[in-house]
């Protein structure tokens, strides 16, 4: 492994990383092979850009689809979660993080999603789970008390006057929720967890109507209503309440199930809300509401109710996924084959944390 080289073709969001998910899903293992190579022939980063989506922690998960993640590559994903640990933990006392220290795509959140698909269950995930369980607790700032996720810069990552408190699950406080979920589901809990999962659940019952929170919103006893925008994945309502589902089935709380799951239809049969959506990708588009809804009514009592909304994502997808001028994962037709394609059988929505 080495830090020297940083290639677009370790990324899985867009990269050659993504293509090789796809045709290890296919269980076509001698085309993967070949973006295997090409991923990695120049080196495999640990640095500081190391993330589930980037490096050698997406090198990880992809080949544990295939059950080829030896013992190296993670012993190079436990050094970068070593460091990113460290510096979480050289954060000043009181301070805001930054997004990139915890959300999914760059931080703990795509961490702790990865360790916790290893088998056995990888020993540094509680640690990482603690790092995200403190985000519940808030921070004073400005004044006044902060959600302990809150980040004194904007989404985009220049200034912006009160900072914002994420809500999405690519970037925001759902990809803690959820990973955090999934591992009380699973049986691995560290002290503080189930009460972080209350506080994200019930600030995103508040705010998660709105792609982010401003400090405006904290002033008023209710946050104004969202203005129209994009449903998807990573930013929107249909993201935040699979995280939401999840958070109901860890606690056993049948009503945000229920709430969970009516939003999720709600959405998703608006022909206003869904005029607003443009492409056919996982992150922001039909492939993503596809995997999603697959997900969110797999854990649903009444499945079938979200069977007529599978379709219509299906008969929209197949539709336009052709069209994608991108060939890769998150933002192109290789994620879009995998979502229409049905399947999950290598666990591969655990990146997006649905499953």
């Amino acid at each position: 492994m080495t830090t020297a080289t940083v290639l677009r073709t370790q990324d899985l969001s867009e990269g050659a990383l993504g293509m090789a998910l796809l045709h290890i899903e296919h269980r076509d293992l001698s085309t993967a092979r070949r973006h295997l190579t090409q991923a990695t022939a120049r080196g495999v980063s640990t640095g500081s850009n190391a993330s589930l989506f980037h490096g050698a922690p997406a090198l990880e998960f992809v080949l544990a689809r295939a059950h080829g993640a030896g013992d190296d590559v993670r012993a190079a994903v436990d050094r970068v979660v070593d460091a990113r640990l460290a510096a979480a933990h050289r954060r000043p006392s009181g301070t805001l993080p930054h997004l990139a220290e915890w959300d999914l795509i760059r931080g703990l959140t795509g961490f702790a999603a990865l360790l916790l698909s290893r088998r056995p269950i990888a020993p540094r995930l509680p640690d990482v789970l603690a790092c995200l369980v403190a985000l519940a607790h808030p921070v004073r700032g400005d004044g006044r008390m902060l959600p302990g996720w809150w980040s004194p810069v904007g989404p985009d990552g220049k200034e912006m006057v009160g900072g914002h408190g994420n809500n999405g699950m690519a970037h925001g406080i759902a990809g803690p929720l959820a990973v955090l979920s999934l591992a009380l589901r699973e049986g691995v809990s560290v002290p503080g967890q189930e009460k972080a999962i209350g506080t994200f659940a019930s600030w995103l019952d508040r705010h998660g109507s709105h792609y982010w929170s401003t400090a405006a919103h904290l002033d008023t006893d209710q946050p104004p209503a969202a203005e129209p925008a994009r449903q998807s994945w990573c930013y929107g309502q249909p993201g935040i309440a699979r995280a939401q589902q999840l958070a109901a089935l860890a606690l056993g709380e049948p009503g945000r199930r229920r709430a969970a799951e009516d939003t999720v239809e709600a959405v998703l049969t608006d022909p206003l809300r869904l005029a607003r959506i443009t492409d056919s990708t996982l992150c922001h588009g039909w492939a993503g509401l596809l995997m999603l809804t697959r997900a969110i009514a797999a854990d649903s009592p009444a499945p079938a109710r979200f069977t007529p909304i599978i379709q219509d994502l299906h008969r929209r997808l197949a539709a336009d996924w052709e069209r994608l001028p991108k060939s890769g994962f998150m933002e192109g037709r290789a994620g879009a084959q995998l979502a229409l394609n049905a399947a999950d059988a290598t666990g591969w929505t655990r990146v997006l944390l649905l499953t």
